[in-house]
C-alpha cells in the first residue's frame, strides 16, 4: 500500500466525489478557507499540530505514542467528559485547549490532523468532516459503526487528498510483517484455511446488570450518544464496555476480530470473501449485554475458508492461545500474535525450506503512529490506509449481520452489496439521530 497518493489513486476506486456527504455542521466557509492549504504537503521540518477527539482508554495509548513524537504539538484535547480531557490536557503542561464539541477541534485552523479515539458509533462523523476541513485523520479501528459509513470514510478521505490511518497497528510490526511474508512466500504451502479467535471468561455477570442513572457532572451525555439511538444514561454503557451493545458497536469480532481478520486479509492478498455465515448466541452471561457471547463466523473465499471464533464463557484458546491466528498449510501451520509467531511443520514437508521457526515480538503502537506521521509529511498511503482499514472491518460487520440474520450472506466485495436479501441489507447502515447524518447521497 506504499506509494504517492495521486489524484487517480484517491479518485478512480473511491468514488468520484464526497460532494454529497451530507454532514452539513461545519461551516462552507471554514471548508473555503481550508482549502488551498489542504493541497500542500507539510514540511519534514515542520511539527505536526494534533488535535485529539476522544480521551478514553485508546486516546490515551495514542496520546502517550503521539506526545512522545518531537515533531507533534498537541493543540487541542476534546471528550464528550470534560474530567478526561482536562487530564490529557495537563500532560501538555495545560498547552493543549480543552474542548468538549469535537467540531470546535475541527474547526481550527492550525491543527494539521486530529486522532478520534471514540467509541465506535463516532468514529465516521468526526473523520468525514475532519477530512472535508482539510485534516488528515489517524482512526481507531472498526473504521466505523457499520459498512456504508465506513465506505463514506474513504470516499472523504480520496476526495479531499487526506491520509487516513486505521489503528490496526499489526501491519508496522516487523514480525507480523515477516509472518505475512512467509505465508505469502508458500513456504508453508498452499493455505486452504485460516483461523482467528478470542476466548476469555466472564461467566456468569459479564458487564453485570447496572441500572439506569443519571450521568456524571461534566458529561455532555446527549452528544456521547449523538447519531446512536436515545437511550437513558448507563454507566456501562458509558464505560468501556460499549462494545457490548448494538447501538454503539459490534461486540469482540468487530473489537478484537477486525485485528486478527486484517492479517488474514493482508496475508493472503484478499480484499473481501464470497459469501459469509455465523451462528452462536448469548448462552451463559447473565447481564445487560445484547451481543453474543459465543460465535462462529464462517467466511468463504476463492480457495480458502477463513474462521473467526469468540467464546466469552471459556478462556481455553487453541493450543492454548487466548487469542491468534493460524494459517493451516499444506506443508505447515503458521502461528502469530503479538508475542511472536511459530511454524509447525507438515512431518518431513518444509526440510528443504530455509525458514526460521519461530520469531520474537516487535513494536507496533509507536511504530504505527510514526508511520502515520510521516506519510502526513510524504504524503505517501500509511500501512494502515482507510480503505484496508474499512475492508477488514467489513468483514467483522459482515459476520455480525450473518448472526443476526441467521442466514448465510452472499457478498458482493467490488460493489460492497448483500445479493438477494433485503433485510441484511438493511443492516449495511443504520438510521441516525437528528441531527447527525450520512447522506445516503454521498454514499451512492
Amino acid at each position: 500500500m506504499k506509494g504517492k497518493v495521486s489524484r487517480r489513486d484517491f479518485l478512480t476506486r473511491s468514488g468520484r466525489t464526497a460532494a454529497g456527504l451530507g454532514l452539513g455542521l461545519v461551516s462552507g466557509e471554514l471548508l473555503n478557507s481550508l482549502e488551498a492549504r489542504a493541497q500542500q504537503p507539510i514540511s519534514p521540518k515542520e511539527k505536526i499540530v494534533v488535535g485529539f477527539i476522544g480521551c478514553g482508554v485508546m486516546g490515551r495509548q495514542n496520546f502517550n505514542d503521539f506526545i512522545k513524537q518531537p515533531d507533534v504539538e498537541i493543540a487541542a484535547v476534546c471528550d464528550v467528559y470534560l474530567p478526561r480531557a482536562e487530564d490529557f490536557a495537563k500532560k501538555t503542561d495545560g498547552k493543549a485547549a480543552v474542548y468538549q464539541d469535537f467540531r470546535r477541534v475541527i474547526e481550527r485552523k492550525d491543527i494539521d490532523a486530529v486522532v478520534v479515539s471514540t467509541p465506535d458509533h463516532w468514529h465516521a462523523i468526526p473523520t468525514i468532516l475532519a477530512c472535508k476541513a482539510g485534516k488528515d485523520v489517524y482512526v481507531e479501528k472498526p473504521v466505523a459503526h457499520n459498512i456504508v459509513e465506513g465506505r463514506a470514510m474513504v470516499r472523504a478521505a480520496r476526495a479531499n487528498k487526506r491520509i487516513v490511518q486505521v489503528g490496526t497497528q499489526q501491519r508496522s510490526g516487523t514480525h507480523f510483517q515477516r509472518a505475512v511474508e512467509i505465508v505469502k512466500s508458500g513456504k508453508i504451502g498452499k493455505v486452504t484455511l485460516a483461523r482467528c479467535w478470542n476466548c476469555e471468561n466472564h461467566f456468569p455477570k459479564g458487564v453485570g446488570n447496572t441500572p439506569d442513572g443519571q450521568p456524571p457532572e461534566g458529561l455532555d451525555w446527549n452528544m456521547w450518544l449523538g447519531p446512536a439511538p436515545e437511550r437513558a444514561f448507563n454507566s456501562v454503557r458509558f464505560s468501556q464496555q460499549f462494545r457490548k451493545f448494538w447501538d454503539y458497536a459490534g461486540g469482540k469480532i468487530t473489537d478484537w476480530g477486525t485485528h486478527l481478520i486484517d492479517v488474514v486479509l493482508w496475508a493472503m492478498a484478499v480484499d473481501a470473501p464470497i459469501a459469509v455465515s455465523a451462528s452462536g448466541g448469548k448462552y451463559g452471561l447473565e447481564d445487560i449485554s445484547d451481543v453474543p457471547d459465543t460465535m462462529e463466523a464462517v467466511y468463504d473465499f476463492p480457495g480458502f475458508t477463513m474462521v473467526y471464533s469468540f467464546r466469552g464463557c471459556c478462556d481455553r484458546g487453541i493450543d492454548g492461545k487466548g487469542y491468534g491466528i493460524q494459517f493451516h498449510g499444506t506443508d505447515g501451520t503458521l502461528f502469530v500474535d503479538r508475542s511472536g509467531f511459530q511454524i509447525f511443520p507438515e512431518g518431513n514437508r518444509m526440510k528443504d525450506v530455509d525458514v526460521e521457526l519461530t520469531g520474537g515480538t516487535s513494536d507496533q503502537h509507536a511504530t504505527h503512529v510514526r508511520d502515520f506521521l510521516d506519510c502526513v509529511k510524504s504524503r505517501n498511503l500509511p500501512a494502515s490506509d482507510i480503505e484496508v482499514g474499512h475492508r477488514a472491518s467489513s468483514m467483522a460487520m459482515l459476520g455480525n449481520i450473518a448472526y443476526r440474520t441467521g442466514r448465510k450472506i452472499k457478498w458482493d466485495g467490488e460493489r460492497e452489496r448483500i445479493i438477494g436479501d433485503r433485510e441484511a441489507s438493511r443492516l449495511l447502515s443504520r438510521a441516525y439521530r437528528k441531527p447527525w447524518t450520512v447522506s445516503k447521497g454521498g454514499i451512492g
